[in-house]
């Protein structure tokens, strides 16, 4: 028995080796295992960094814990959680934070599901138009509408130049110019083109000939939208809302902007405050708080994608899509989508665009116009002295953003490949696995928790690595992290779809695998490479929760430039940079829609 088994173990290893050596033939393998090494110090190890940092002593606070520092302690935990500031410090800003995001779903729902119906479902004018001009508020930086705002809302509260509204004879109260009101305003009408994508969409998929037969057996309208139409959109309407709640968490720009005047905070602007007073430990706390909440939304989002397989509909075959006739509320309804718009991205642009011509706000004569906060010289400002176009400061905030977001996004898209042919071509399919988990595990972190956790790896030298906190490095390597779900998906969804043929008759004629991937693979998906270099490039130029903790004065890229004008009160420079910033935005989004033959308004306008 003995011998069998011996047999047995010996053909175990003669797979082993057989397995390895197939697995090794071609370096692939190698080259997952490089990339797995990268991924896991370049996401998991400063994750792992900063969750230590809530449970181990930091250097000063040796006699608030009672060990020495690095010593593992609970202080923090208790800090953040039981003690007397606690509420001030947590509880109150995960109050507002979960407030201020149910609040957020709940009139994004009610504003994107009517809009959702009419440009999918109805013979609404211009319906194809307004497709896409709905969901243009999401391809802007969501506080570009939280300065358009405050330049029409701002009061005395916090000095400075007055607001339009102000200036024409009303003081705004205070609920109204700041905090949960205006937050939760911004972030819905933001959010809402989630709601039109996902649930116009599910909708434009609607087999119409279910209504057909349920109107044919007698059911009213309001029985057919309760029983047929509404129970099979709902993993569409439920996956968005998941989405808008997981990009709640995160956001810092619109809570900063209109939150600190009145120290309404959310999880974000806190973490942001306890790193500017180095409470490291509490800052530790918080950055996990936040990422527990996004990794459990993500789950919850996981689970109902389960879930939505129960609401199919059988026989494509004889799917319509017929549009609903309006008849007499064709032009209201037009009416009501051209409101929407004005109210999203119209009167929000305007705004901002006036502010940056006139020299005192809502004065609508021909004298105070002006192009000064644009191109205009001794200027009576202490630190701007001349218009940002002419402004060094500007530009050099406008290279480090090229530079960084261009570098940090070629870099993510050819990685996204190389990750993407890996995970479909190597044997080793725990390797596989790991790599396809690791690089979308970014996507469950909120940026400002990401860039926490950077700064706390980071900001002293580790090993051979010097402090890179101050550089241009940190803000490349962090973004090159953060962009890698978008990267790695669209690298795997390419090579899913390329065979083995090309590269096999390639091997055959003895060329290397260098080769193969220069000659064959790279030219075969440049579409797909494109597009993981442009999706991260867009999302860059727009960011501010990762650069806003991680940017320094020497390596500010425009978002914190202009982040850097608000704190100053310079309002209409300010504006001008955001606008800059939100022409970029939408320009670029514009490119990699016409270099990638795609449209995010597909499938809603017909």
């Amino acid at each position: 028995m003995s011998g069998e088994a011996e047999a047995f173990a010996g053909s175990g290893r003669m797979r082993l080796l057989y397995r390895l050596r197939v697995a090794t033939r071609e370096p692939t393998t190698l080259v997952g295992l490089a990339m797995a090494a990268l991924f896991a110090y370049l996401i998991v190890v400063p994750i792992a960094a900063i969750l230590l940092d809530a449970v181990t002593t930091q250097f000063g606070d040796e006699r608030r814990t009672g060990t020495a520092a690095g010593g593992w302690t609970l202080y923090y935990l208790h800090r953040s959680l039981v003690s007397p500031i606690a509420g001030v410090m947590f509880w109150q800003p995960l109050w507002n934070t979960l407030s201020v995001a149910a609040t957020t779903i709940g009139l994004a729902v009610i504003l994107g599901t009517p809009m959702a119906w009419l440009v999918s479902r109805t013979d609404m004018l211009g319906r194809r138009w307004f497709a896409t001009a709905l969901i243009v508020p999401y391809m802007l930086p969501a506080w570009t509408f939280a300065l358009a705002w405050t330049t029409l809302f701002k009061n005395r509260t916090v000095g400075g130049q007055q607001g339009w509204i102000e200036a024409l004879g009303f003081s705004p109260p205070d609920w109204l110019a700041y905090g949960r009101l205006p937050i939760t305003v911004i972030l819905a009408l933001h959010y809402t083109p989630f709601i039109i994508l996902l649930f116009g969409n599910a909708l434009r998929r609607f087999d119409s000939q279910l209504e057909d037969s349920a109107r044919i057996l007698g059911a009213s309208r309001a029985r057919i939208a309760r029983s047929i139409v509404l129970p099979l959109m709902k993993p569409a309407l439920i996956s968005a809302i998941v989405l808008i709640f997981a990009k709640c968490l995160g956001e810092f720009g619109v809570a900063y902007v209109l939150g600190l005047p009145v120290k309404f905070e959310v999880l974000a602007t806190s973490l942001y405050r306890n790193i500017g007073s180095r409470q490291t430990g509490v800052a530790g706390v918080l950055a996990g708080a936040i990422m527990l909440l996004g990794i459990l939304t993500l789950l919850v989002d996981a689970w109902l994608l389960r879930e939505a397989r129960r609401f199919v509909t059988v026989g494509s075959k004889g799917a319509m899509d017929r549009l609903t006739r309006l008849g007499a509320l064709r032009l209201p309804a037009t009416g009501l989508a051209g409101l929407m718009f004005a109210a999203s991205v119209g009167l929000p642009v305007l705004t901002l665009v006036l502010s940056t011509v006139m020299h005192v706000p809502a004065r609508f004569t021909a004298a105070n116009f002006t192009l000064d906060y644009w191109i205009g010289r001794d200027l009576d400002t202490v630190a701007l002295r001349q218009g940002i176009l002419l402004t060094p400061d500007f530009w050099r905030a406008a290279w480090n953003t090229l530079w960084i977001v261009g570098s940090a996004s070629i870099t993510s898209g050819l990685l996204g490949l190389l990750v993407g042919y890996t995970v479909v071509r190597t044997p080793v399919r725990p390797l596989a696995v790991f790599l396809r988990q690791v690089t979308f595990f970014p996507y469950l972190v909120p940026g400002i928790a990401f860039a926490a956790a950077y700064l706390s790896l980071f900001a002293v030298a580790r090993g051979p690595l010097p402090a890179l906190y101050g550089t241009m490095a940190i803000l490349i390597l962090a973004l090159i992290a953060d962009q890698m779900p978008y990267a790695s998906r669209a690298g795997i969804a390419a090579m899913m779809q390329l065979g083995k043929e090309p590269e096999e008759a390639a091997q055959v004629a003895g060329s290397g695998w260098l080769h193969r991937m220069v000659r064959i693979v790279v030219p075969i998906q440049k579409g797909s490479l494109v597009t993981g270099v442009l999706l991260p490039f867009i999302s860059g130029i727009k960011g501010l929760s990762l650069f806003v903790i991680l940017a320094v004065p020497s390596t500010d890229v425009l978002t914190t430039w202009s982040l850097r004008l608000v704190d100053y009160d310079y309002t209409q420079a300010a504006n001008a940079v955001v606008l800059m910033i939100a022409g970029l935005a939408y320009g670029g989004t514009l490119v990699a829609q016409r270099l990638t033959r795609t449209n995010l308004a597909e499938g809603l306008g017909g």
